[in-house]
């Protein structure tokens, strides 16, 4: 058997972490990682001691047809890289990576496109995140430096969704 190389070693841990999503929809995996460690790993969830959308067994975003990457402010969920973000100190976050892995729940199939939104871009730039690696599938992801978003300001041109 042939070694894994890093980087989808470090996807396939996200992805690992993604089964531990709730969201109905789809569910995501963050790990970061420092100098070849793990710094900490976040998924998809309510807050704690907050029900999740798998125990009330509806979405309210799915219910009101809001488009994907639109509307954040009515999800129940905190998201992967958010989650991830909190469990780590800054200290630890600067220059590293985050691995990012999502699937969709219906078809169990990678997330075509998929990237970070733009609440979580925000917290990715200020924890001092340098590189995003998402994976588009089994073998194959992209490399995002994190200065492109601060470079490419989305959000003063309005955009929606991702």
């Amino acid at each position: 058997m042939e070694r894994r190389d890093k980087i989808n070693y470090y996807l396939d841990l996200a992805e690992v972490v993604s089964q531990r999503s709730t969201c109905l929809r789809r569910h995501y995996g963050a790990v970061i990682v420092k100098n070849d460690e793990v710094i900490s790993t976040g998924y998809v969830g309510a807050p704690r001691g907050r029900q999740n959308c798998t125990d009330l067994g509806k979405c309210i975003r799915a219910e009101l047809n809001i488009p994907r990457g639109e509307r954040y402010e009515l999800c129940r969920s905190v998201h992967a890289e958010a989650n991830a973000i909190i469990s780590a100190s800054r200290r630890d976050m600067l220059g590293a990576s985050l691995f990012l892995t999502g699937l969709e729940v219906s078809t169990g199939e990678y997330i075509s496109n998929s990237n970070s939104c733009s609440m979580c871009k925000r917290m990715i730039i200020n924890s001092g995140i340098e590189k995003v690696y998402v994976r588009d599938d089994k073998e194959n992801y992209r490399v995002i430096d994190v200065n492109s978003w601060i470079e490419d300001d989305e959000s003063l041109i309005g955009k929606f969704g991702y």
